[in-house]
């Protein structure tokens, strides 16, 4: 009986607020599997996101206890005369308020239901076919958890992010990408089956064969065509252990050269190539030492200017080589035989042994760590861009030897290749023109230590910085995880990709119900969202 009196009561802030005009006998509904809540607490939960740079506070939070549930709340805004907006919300890591609405309701796809359709109730786990090799999750699972269910039958997902605490959901909306992308591409590479309630409420089950178009459309599509309630994601036998490197570069055309052969190496026997291959750019002699502390701690700290660093920045290559009890014996010989094709600095090579889960959850023991010193929530304006190789010395100039200079960072600067032709281009996803190209990531956190440098102020102008040289040089990047705040610059964005984007979104989401957070499409109804900084 409270339950329901709560969800009437949120029901009628609904009407009040945004003139609903269904019955809301229908929203009632919502309450056999899940919960429509205005519990401050949800609320406030659902008005922020990793990024803490925006805040937009929802009327209600769905917590779905099916996907049908999803489908129901997004009928309501499709058929209602004056509408909401409906935002799904994996475990909130975005970082410039894309999963956020203030002119309806948030989806919070990650609180630990599951899709009754297709067999996934409540409370399930993932569903593995040892079989067919892949498993069906719900898409608010953790990748987490979909590792721990599928290592339980010897198998694992191919493709990964660097941090397993995201939603299955979240990644396919934007790509999903890590070191093993080079070989088996981004995470939307990987899938082949879709559940998604598209904007007109609709539950659909797509793939390659079947509704083909909403597949793709979704696949990359951030959140703008549909919420993906079941994922059917290919697997492979998992490793065992897993062989981890790092090696130093002071010549930054070396250091690239050395990742791009590495990644030309992917068509290879499986003995022959590396199974993950990114990279990062050392600008200060503090994060250095914390790098090499990930491995043992020092006694005698690595000074850059000891290397011989050209322009005080040194080059990170990260390689890992996966092996079980059968491959052991031969590990040795494979890791030596690939190594001596490349050019890092002899002295400056640190290896590491654990086991695969370890090294694949290896982000979340920095983020305990980090939590423990109160410095895992503050703001994070990150910058993530896709840069064309053939530009990348360009970029190295200009940004590592430049802009960031000898500037004490509060953060990793990932930098790895991928091949091109291991993304489907018809999915949503825009990337550079070239065979191959370069994530460049700044994934800083801004700190209120007095230091101006690492200011949220500071650091947001230097994100500006970086992307008008990239303007002003010629340097035709795309972002990845894309904030833009303007048509203008999405159609930029999207280029050629545009008007099948928008096509796509008029087939699905007609009203522009669906991730108003990202601020691509205005919705078709009076109101619009409208999100607040909190400073």
């Amino acid at each position: 009986m409270t339950t329901k009196l709560l969800l009437t009561f949120a029901i009628c802030r609904l009407i009040v607020t945004v003139g609903l005009t269904v019955d809301p006998s229908e929203l009632l509904l919502l309450g056999v599997d899940g919960q429509l809540s205005v519990d401050q607490f949800d609320v406030e939960t659902a008005s922020l996101d990793f990024g803490l740079l925006t805040r937009a506070e929802p009327m209600a939070v769905l917590h779905p206890g099916s996907a049908d549930d999803i489908a129901r709340l997004v009928r309501a805004a499709y058929i209602s005369s004056h509408g909401f907006t409906v935002s799904a919300r994996g475990h909130g890591h975005s970082i410039n308020g894309q999963a956020q609405t203030s002119n309806g309701v948030v989806i919070e796809m990650s609180g630990g239901s599951r899709g009754s359709r297709f067999g996934l109730r409540k409370l399930d786990k993932p569903q593995v076919s040892i079989k067919e090799k892949h498993v069906d999750v719900w898409g608010g699972e953790l990748w987490i958890d979909v590792l721990r269910s599928t290592l339980e039958h010897g198998l694992a997902p191919k493709s990964w992010t660097d941090y397993l605490y995201l939603s299955v959901g979240g990644t396919l909306s934007n790509g999903g990408i890590s070191g093993q992308a080079f070989n088996h591409g981004p995470q939307i590479s990987n899938v082949y089956e879709l559940d998604v309630v598209t904007g007109k409420g609709e539950l659909s089950t797509c793939s390659e064969e079947k509704n083909s178009e909403l597949f793709h459309a979704v696949l990359g599509g951030l959140g703008q065509f549909g919420i993906i309630t079941r994922a059917r994601i290919a697997l492979e036998p998992a490793p065992q252990r897993v062989r981890w490197i790092r090696v130093l570069y002071s010549n930054f055309s070396t250091f690239t050269g050395d990742q791009e052969y590495l990644i030309s190496l992917h068509g290879n026997p499986y003995s022959q190539k590396f199974d993950y291959v990114e990279g990062f750019v050392i600008v200060d002699e503090g994060l250095i030492n914390n790098w090499r502390s990930s491995f043992f701690s020092p006694r005698n700290p690595v000074k850059i200017s000891s290397i011989g660093a050209n322009g005080g920045v040194l080059y990170c290559l990260e390689i890992t080589k996966n092996y079980d009890e059968a491959t052991a014996d031969t590990i040795d010989q494979e890791v030596e035989a690939l190594m001596k094709r490349l050019n890092f600095i002899p002295s400056s090579v640190f290896t590491t042994d654990l086991p695969y889960i370890d090294f694949l959850d290896r982000v979340h023991k920095a983020e305990l760590k980090l939590r423990a010193k109160g410095l895992w929530e503050v703001p994070h304006p990150w910058l993530n861009l896709f840069v064309p190789k053939s530009r990348m010395a360009d970029l190295d100039r200009g940004v590592f030897k430049g802009i960031l200079g000898n500037n004490k960072t509060s953060g990793p600067i990932l930098i790895y290749p991928m091949n091109k032709n291991k993304w489907d281009q018809r999915s949503s996803v825009v990337t550079p023109d070239e065979d191959v190209f370069y994530l460049v990531a700044l994934l800083r956190s801004a700190l209120d230590n007095g230091e101006e440098t690492q200011s949220l102020e500071y650091l947001t102008n230097q994100n500006h910085k970086i992307l008008r040289f990239c303007d002003d040089a010629g340097i035709k990047v795309k972002q990845y995880l894309p904030h833009y705040t303007t048509q203008e610059e999405w159609m930029d964005h999207f280029g050629d990709k545009w008007d099948q984007f928008s096509r796509r979104k008029m087939e699905f989401d007609p009203r522009h119900i669906l991730a108003t957070g990202q601020r691509i499409f205005n919705p078709s109804f009076p109101s619009s969202t409208r999100t607040v900084s909190p400073w």
